[in-house]
């Protein structure tokens, strides 16, 4: 397989760039952001250099990896402050001290990850004109299955993946309920091995949605989604309204007990007290029989995340407030989801990661946070997990804040073994059925050849966001 996505190797393996998921707009990088890009450009090339390979080479190479988050630390340093990525000093020049650090150990199970079939509704809108054709609108409108497979099974470590959805009127949804089941279906019949399961699309806010459960019951659907700030009258609801409640019933009735509620991230002032999580230990507490995955666990784009505090009504403070009022403490039926919100913080705001990570271990727990990365708006997520398998609460704020060190057991409960629970799948299982699927094989046959393009598929631009939100039949406030 030639080496064609890259050929000059330009593009960093740990992706820093503007993209969004689609839900917020983009946010320009920092002119400190720009300058971090640039070095760590120039010390690859310095890199492949003396270890004689080209940039490209190095670029797809753990060590291409370790040398972008190495670039990472010596900013932190280089401004006085504490570093994130718990890296060996070899690591960016020496492939097995890259390994050591970064190297696959867990079971990786995705609990929020997006895809739209060519020829579906939105690809259709716009103008796709081939099955697996990436056009230079940068969002993955026409993307096809089999970049799909290589981005999320082949260019990265992710084991298992969860097709979540977007919200829509239900004559404009981007990807239908049978676009989902058709794209489960093709990984699925590579061995049967169920790597993908799927979401049914619910807000009950809109007429016929709630309904309409027992039909997407019938794909098998392994949980349902929901967007509380989101309304077709631009009006969002509560989990706890009577509208809410009638939901949470409903999906009890179907037996369906895994309810995703997208939270942070608002989508406009009209919405934005629905978005916050007020509403989350209320219902947790009246249904311990189902699970709540706030996806997001509450991030408010452009806010940082510092110490926990109970007054701050937002972000993922109030999910901890809401929890704690309701006597809900760890490892209760409330699980923090970080998809997008690791993705932002990771490379642009370290600190507040941490203390992000720091404050969910402490108050929900590390047996309730999962792992997400809104995956394919931005490309393979393999940059995602390099990135969380070093990082680590320096020593100094856990001392201070009283943040537990991430060990390799924390970070393979998040990675994927927490997500087991309320999937109610087990994971020896899962890896003694995925160790020789058509997938895994593949991944033997394609690794000594790998071909990573680094790419993401996002809006970049507000432009791009406007645009995307119109073939989706969206509108921001």
């Amino acid at each position: 397989m030639s080496k064609n996505s890259d050929p000059d190797g330009i593009r960093l393996p740990i992706k820093l760039d503007t993209t969004s998921n689609g839900e917020f707009a983009p946010r320009a990088l920092s002119p400190r952001e720009k300058n971090i890009c640039k070095l760590a450009l120039q010390q690859a090339t310095e890199r492949a250099r003396r270890t004689n390979v080209t940039r490209r080479q190095f670029m797809v190479s753990l060590c291409g990896a370790a040398s972008t988050l190495a670039t990472l630390n010596f900013a932190q340093a280089a401004a006085k402050k504490p570093v994130f990525f718990a890296l060996g000093e070899d690591a960016a020049m020496d492939p097995q001290a890259a390994e050591d650090a970064l190297g696959k150990r867990e079971f990786i199970f995705d609990v929020q990850g997006h895809y739209l079939r060519p020829g579906g509704h939105m690809a259709k809108k716009a103008g796709c004109a081939g099955a697996n054709e990436v056009l230079q609108r940068d969002y993955m409108a026409c993307i096809g299955t089999d970049a799909f497979i290589k981005d999320v099974f082949l260019d990265s470590d992710t084991d298992m993946m969860v097709l979540s959805f977007v919200p829509s009127a239900r004559d404009s949804e981007p990807l239908t309920i049978e676009e989902a089941d058709a794209t489960r279906k093709i990984v699925d019949e590579m061995e049967g091995t169920h790597r993908l399961l799927i979401h049914g699309r619910v807000n009950p806010n809109q007429q016929g949605d709630v309904a309409d459960m027992e039909r997407l019951a019938g794909f098998g659907v392994s949980a349902w989604k929901t967007y509380t700030q989101w309304g077709p009258d631009g009006k969002g609801f509560y989990m706890d309204d009577d509208i809410g409640l009638a939901f949470i019933e409903k999906a009890r009735e179907l037996d369906v007990r895994n309810i995703c509620i997208h939270k942070g991230i608002p989508f406009g002032q009209s919405s934005y007290k629905h978005s916050t999580c007020r509403d989350i230990g209320v219902v947790a507490k009246r249904f311990p029989d189902v699970n709540f995955l706030i996806y997001h666990s509450g991030w408010v784009p452009g806010q940082a995340e510092g110490p926990y505090d109970p007054d701050r009504a937002e972000g993922a403070d109030q999910l901890i407030t809401s929890l704690k009022a309701n006597g809900l403490g760890k490892k209760s039926n409330v699980y923090a989801e970080l998809g997008s919100t690791w993705r932002f913080l990771s490379t642009r705001d370290t600190e507040s990661a941490a203390h992000l990570i720091g404050k969910l271990l402490l108050h929900l727990g590390e047996d309730n946070i999962l792992w997400g990365t809104d995956s394919v708006w931005y490309g393979s997520p393999q940059d995602q997990i390099l990135a969380f398998r070093a990082f680590q609460i320096p020593a100094e704020m856990r001392e201070e804040y009283g943040y537990p060190e991430i060990t390799d057991a924390i970070r393979a409960k998040i990675f994927g073994l927490n997500a087991m629970r309320p999937y109610d799948i087990s994971a020896q299982e899962m890896r003694r059925r995925a160790a020789g699927d058509k997938i895994a094989r593949t991944r033997l046959a394609y690794e000594p050849h790998a071909d990573p393009h680094f790419l993401t598929y996002g809006p970049k631009t507000r432009r791009e966001f406007l645009q995307l939100l119109t073939l989706q039949g969206g509108k921001v406030s």
